[in-house]
């Protein structure tokens, strides 16, 4: 036990991250991080210096009971010898927006944001939560000219966290034996991929027959309305949403830096797949040390793959309306 403890400590003595925005979500995917031991090393980096230290320290006073991370405040020269660094900053949705009413306020932060991790990059992965996440991982990407995946986006993987929530719900079932992936933009034409959701292996229509619940449009289209007013319903409620995105990317950066490929809706820029390129929009990826390693090329019904291309083509109207 005392030696396999020597090479779990030796493994987190190599990594770092780095966390640009020391608002709620970054300072929440900090702790999340911290909690977990997943780095040697936490940097939180914000244009109010004082409130990444208040935030660093405050996570580094219960550090003797929970892990043995480092947390503290620094800057963009930080970022060299980064494994991973996470981009949360930028203004917050308000209520009644879409993450499209964003764009003008964020994009301008994030290339600022991009030219400083820029100056002082050596390698590691990317990974935007900025809201709107397609297009800021799209323009980040291509601004910091790194080979495809190296930079991802969080994309639809909180909004199939809140679906597979959902349907474990309905069908009081495990959430682990789900499976069920929300696809395309971060946003309003994002949908859910019916056609791929299983239980246990088993089709979800096929395991419905089995135990007698009822399973049709009406119970599709209750469940992802449901799904779709979460963060909204939230926002409402507290004024923002951050515990839920913490801990999803937890998970993404447990993939990368302890080489521990997931599957996972995330966003980068298409090559190709379904007949898509030049776009960033979540499909389901390979997520391990080099970021996006693969993207999936699932059977889709025809159906979705029109959705999918629907969504991929608003995104590059977007993308074109601001270059």
């Amino acid at each position: 036990m005392i030696e396999q403890n020597r090479h779990l400590y030796a493994a987190i003595d190599n990594r770092k991250v780095a966390i640009i925005g020391a608002g709620f979500v970054g300072a929440s995917i900090a702790y999340a991080l911290t909690i977990r031991n997943l780095a040697s090393k936490i940097i939180l980096i914000d244009i109010d210096r004082k409130k990444a230290e208040g935030e660093a320290k405050d996570i580094q006073h219960g550090i003797p009971y929970m892990g043995t991370s480092s947390v503290c405040a620094g800057d963009y020269p930080d970022c060299a010898g980064c494994d991973l660094i996470i981009i949360t900053a930028g203004r917050n949705r308000r209520p009644g927006e879409s993450r499209l009413d964003m764009i003008s306020d964020n994009l301008g932060i994030l290339k600022q944001v991009t030219d400083n991790i820029k100056e002082h990059y050596t390698h590691g992965v990317i990974m935007v939560v900025s809201n709107p996440v397609d297009i800021l991982t799209y323009k980040v990407a291509e601004w910091m000219g790194l080979p495809n995946g190296r930079v991802f986006g969080t994309g639809c993987i909180l909004d199939t966290s809140r679906l597979v929530r959902a349907i474990a719900d309905y069908t009081d079932i495990n959430i682990e034996a789900i499976k069920c992936n929300i696809v395309g933009e971060h946003g309003d034409t994002q949908f859910p991929l019916w056609s791929r959701l299983s239980i246990a292996g088993i089709p979800m229509e096929e395991y419905c027959e089995n135990v007698g619940l009822t399973w049709g449009d009406e119970q599709k289209t209750a469940l992802y309305n449901e799904v779709r007013g979460m963060g909204a319903g939230i926002i409402e409620a507290k004024g923002k949403t951050h515990y839920g995105i913490a801990t999803c990317v937890c998970s993404l950066a447990d993939a990368v830096l302890n080489q521990r490929l997931t599957i996972a809706p995330v966003s980068s820029t298409l090559e190709g797949e379904y007949g898509i390129k030049d776009v960033a929009i979540s499909v389901p990826s390979i997520v391990g040390v080099n970021g996006v390693e693969r993207r999936l090329e699932e059977k889709l019904a025809p159906e979705e793959l029109d959705k999918l291309r629907a969504s991929a083509a608003k995104m590059r109207e977007t993308l074109d309306r601001i270059n």
